[in-house]
């Protein structure tokens, strides 16, 4: 499984986020989203590999977030993920975390 629930509001995701996965994380991610009692933090430290499947994920988790009164907060998401969610101009829409990614650990 590629995402996991590591608290109440923050769900890290895996290493892809691809064709091959988006029915099963957008099971997963909407379970997450109903439990949430804040904003919902998506921790993408460990992702590698997303495409439009998995952009059309976070812009439809997005929405629903908006919806609900909880946000979807894009964590840790390396410089790679950022130009693709700039070139998609997504980066306009989903909310990401300022802060730097923590490559220390």
């Amino acid at each position: 499984m590629t995402l996991e629930q590591a608290a109440s509001d923050l769900v890290k995701i895996g290493s892809h986020l691809d064709v091959r996965n988006v029915g099963e994380m957008r099971s997963l991610l909407t379970a997450a989203q109903e439990s949430a009692t804040g904003d919902l933090v998506l921790d993408m430290s460990a992702l590698q590999v997303i495409d439009a499947a998995g952009l059309g994920l976070l812009t439809a988790a997005h929405v629903r977030g908006e919806r609900t009164g909880h946000r979807l907060v894009l964590r840790n998401c390396s410089k790679e993920l950022r130009r693709v969610l700039a070139v998609t101009r997504l980066n306009r829409v989903l909310h990401l975390e300022r802060r730097t990614l923590d490559l220390s650990a």
